[in-house]
């Protein structure tokens, strides 16, 4: 077992990687688990998780429309994030998971910064996003690296807070 002091020793590496591999298809799940569980108040099922994955797709995570990435602390895939074109100029960032074992070792700002440069790579301009108001430590994450909060842009079913950074 590795204790929190020794994670942060250690540093993130973040790169790009098909959604459909072993580990992402981990952390994907884990990403629902987490934010479902969260917005239910109880722990979901596994045919829960299914079914939100079905519901919810992440077929633009790929190019040439987007780019999905897994963190790895200390070589253990633990962190994960998509990015998707919603137009020529607009990213949206989604899917960004820490696991809770290594929160507060720096992981989710490597995430953002890995997945703005492929928004940028994609020929984004800017990176918006949406996000509930019950997920604070994400809120507090994107105000930390730049994200300013904006009307709405979309109307998702789960969208009660939406924030853009300007790229360029």
């Amino acid at each position: 077992m590795t204790t929190h002091s020794e994670h942060l020793t250690r540093t993130w590496a973040v790169t790009p990687e098909p959604f459909t591999t072993p580990d992402a298809t981990v952390l994907r799940r884990a990403y629902y688990a987490e934010v479902a569980g969260r917005y239910w108040k109880r722990p979901v099922t596994e045919a829960e998780i299914d079914q939100g994955l079905l519901d919810f797709p992440d077929d633009g995570l790929a190019p040439p429309t987007g780019q999905f990435v897994v963190g790895r602390l200390g070589g253990e895939a633990l962190a994960c994030g998509g990015i998707r074109l919603l137009d020529p100029a607009t990213a949206e960032l989604t899917r960004v998971y820490v696991d809770q074992r290594a929160r507060g070792t720096g992981g989710g700002a490597a995430l953002l910064e890995v997945l703005e440069a492929q928004a940028r790579a994609l020929g984004a301009e800017r990176v918006r996003l949406d996000t509930r108001s019950d997920l604070v430590e994400a809120r507090a994450l994107y105000a930390r690296h730049g994200y300013a909060e904006i009307p709405a842009y979309n109307c998702g079913p789960y969208a009660e807070h939406w924030f853009e950074k300007r790229l360029v």
